[in-house]
């Protein structure tokens, strides 16, 4: 399966970026590249997601619309979290995101991205396409979203 890791150093202490990087308005502001807005009635749309939520993401990517609905299926404040696809574009999806302290107010950040697409061999050329790039992107553009807030 492909992956993608990336770590992202931010400037506050530990507790407090692991709780932004639960807030979906992050995900929205920092989504607005491609769209991305959570769906209401399908799980949580707003705030700071938890344990065993779920939320419901549209966005477009090349022009088409996609539906993603990622659930929290691990959760260890303040160190800890992943989602995990539960229907989408993907065969399978998981996102784990880790916090790590790097000295006084000084937090580590890193995002470990594994997914598997479908089509087979069609969905492994999409994925060197523009799939990795695509999320590459999404996840930049979050962290960056993160740091900034912080700044």
């Amino acid at each position: 399966m492909p992956e993608i890791v990336q770590r992202t150093m931010v400037r506050a202490p530990l507790s407090e970026v692991f709780d932004m990087s639960l807030d979906l308005d992050v995900e929205r502001v920092a989504g607005k590249r491609y769209k991305v807005r959570a769906v209401e009635g399908a799980g949580r749309t707003t705030g700071r997601i938890a344990l065993d939520e779920k939320v419901q993401w549209r966005l477009r990517i090349l022009g088409f619309p996609l539906t993603h609905t990622s659930h929290i299926v691990e959760l260890d404040h303040p160190t800890r979290f992943v989602d995990e696809m539960e229907s989408g574009a993907f065969e399978r999806f998981r996102h784990e995101h880790t916090f790590e302290t790097e000295g006084p107010k000084m937090t580590i950040m890193t995002d470990r991205m594994s997914w598997r697409s479908p089509y087979g061999v069609l969905g492994r050329l999409a994925d060197v396409l523009f799939v990795r790039r695509t999320l590459r992107q999404l996840l930049a553009d979050r962290n960056s979203e993160i740091v900034r807030r912080f700044s």
